[in-house]
């Protein structure tokens, strides 16, 4: 019998997921994952009871594991490094990578797992060509984003059993099943930062630099926090004041100075300034292992809910492309990731470096 190995995190997806592999004969355990040590605002001990609960309605072993350590190296470092130089990390694309499925897949391979499966919805299919990975069925719950750095020897040992449920479907399982987590409350923004305002919790371990915000042709219009705080594209709390420019326009961030402490805006979600036709990215991952062979069909998303964008990828190195779009994209933002696809096949992606207005 296969034995497949669960990261139960105390939410309603893992916990269905663990469900339907006892359901249908696996050789089913469990592990909790405690990823960050610091504080008590990262509900870690709510989801392990949680957790607990469900594995022993389920009637599968639980067993506890901290990859605090591994967590901090390879997650939180980059994040805090990230931000310090004016970049916009995805923490959940290093923790997927780094941990759930290197330290955490490791871990279950070691205890004589066969596979380990997640909650995520995303879809793994084997073809004649290998291990392909492919968009969830419910897109407004599609995590193949989060997933783009996974290779064929990751995949071949993963399972998805959400792949081709909606997420309504997986809380009626769930209620059905009596497993207590059936209408806990999704999971948002990054765990080690959990209910906390964001500006509060970056205040500890990076040193805030207050400047000006400015417009493009320099002239000073407000004041910012620190540069960290502010992604490209945002339009929430930029605190300009009255008397700048048309005040039915509202204001967004479209760069920054690091060398100038200055953070620059410009009015109206169409001005030219935050919009770009073209970008590099570096970290390239190709699931395949090999770049796509069809250039002509690919499309790329450059954050979490953006939409496919069709595009160019041309390949600078083995681990560097320039992608050009089709269309000028919104608010592209270094230190996030471009993720490529073919139709639902997510190809791979890489981190990106720089935008231009080519």
């Amino acid at each position: 019998m296969k034995k497949i190995i669960v990261g139960l995190s105390g939410g309603v997806d893992s916990a269905v997921a663990a469900f339907l592999l006892k359901e249908a004969g696996y050789d089913v355990e469990a592990i909790f994952m405690k990823n960050w040590n610091k504080d008590d605002d990262c509900p870690a001990e709510e989801d392990y009871k949680d957790a607990l609960m469900v594995a022993e309605t389920i009637e599968i072993p639980l067993h506890s594991v901290n990859f605090a350590k591994e967590y901090w190296d390879n997650v939180f470092k980059i994040f805090l490094d990230e931000y310090s130089i004016g970049r916009t990390p995805n923490p959940d694309v290093l923790c997927n990578k780094e941990i759930k499925f290197k330290a955490f897949l490791d871990y279950c391979l070691d205890l004589g797992a066969d596979q380990v499966a997640t909650g995520h919805y995303a879809k793994i299919i084997e073809s004649s060509e290998g291990f392909e990975l492919h968009k969830g069925d419910d897109g407004k719950k599609d995590q193949s984003y989060f997933l783009y750095t996974l290779n064929q020897n990751t995949l071949s040992k993963s399972v998805f059993p959400l792949a081709s449920l909606e997420k309504s479907e997986i809380r009626a399982i769930a209620k059905d099943q009596k497993l207590s987590v059936y209408n806990k409350k999704d999971s948002t923004g990054i765990c080690f930062i959990g209910e906390r305002d964001f500006k509060t919790f970056l205040k500890t371990y990076l040193p805030a630099n207050s400047g000006s915000i400015v417009k493009t042709d320099g002239t000073i219009i407000g004041k910012h926090d620190g540069l960290m705080y502010y992604t490209l594209g945002q339009r929430q709390g930029l605190g300009i004041g009255g008397g700048h420019g048309d005040l039915n326009e509202p204001w967004y961030v479209s760069d920054k100075s690091m060398g100038k402490n200055e953070l620059i805006a410009v009015q109206g979600k169409n001005h030219p300034d935050l919009y770009h036709t073209s970008l590099t990215a570096s970290q390239i991952n190709w699931i395949s292992g090999n770049p796509p062979k069809n250039e002509h069909t690919i499309s790329a998303k450059i954050r979490y809910r953006s939409a496919d964008a069709h595009c160019h990828m041309e390949q600078l190195s083995k681990t560097e492309v320039k992608v050009t779009f089709n269309q000028p994209q919104f608010a592209i933002a270094p230190g996030q990731s471009v993720v490529f696809y073919d139709g639902t096949q997510c190809l791979g992606g890489g981190i990106i470096d720089t935008r231009n207005h080519e």
